[in-house]
């Protein structure tokens, strides 16, 4: 899966923050899932998010 191609809608509809426990936004050309709430990106690495908050960028506003 290259960064630009689109993550599955249920699957996203599916996945909430770990850390906030709200919703997700799909970055696609970062390939990241992001959590406004948390302020947190976390990466896609070949169509499997990794939700551990180990793993997640820090976001600025």
């Amino acid at each position: 899966m290259s960064k630009t191609e689109k993550l599955d809608p249920a699957l996203l509809q599916l996945l909430v923050c770990p850390v906030s426990h709200g919703p997700l936004s799909y970055d696609a050309e970062a390939g990241e899932l992001v959590s406004k709430e948390a302020g947190l990106a976390y990466p896609v690495r070949d169509g499997i998010p990794i939700m551990l908050a180990e793993e997640a960028r820090k976001i600025s506003d």
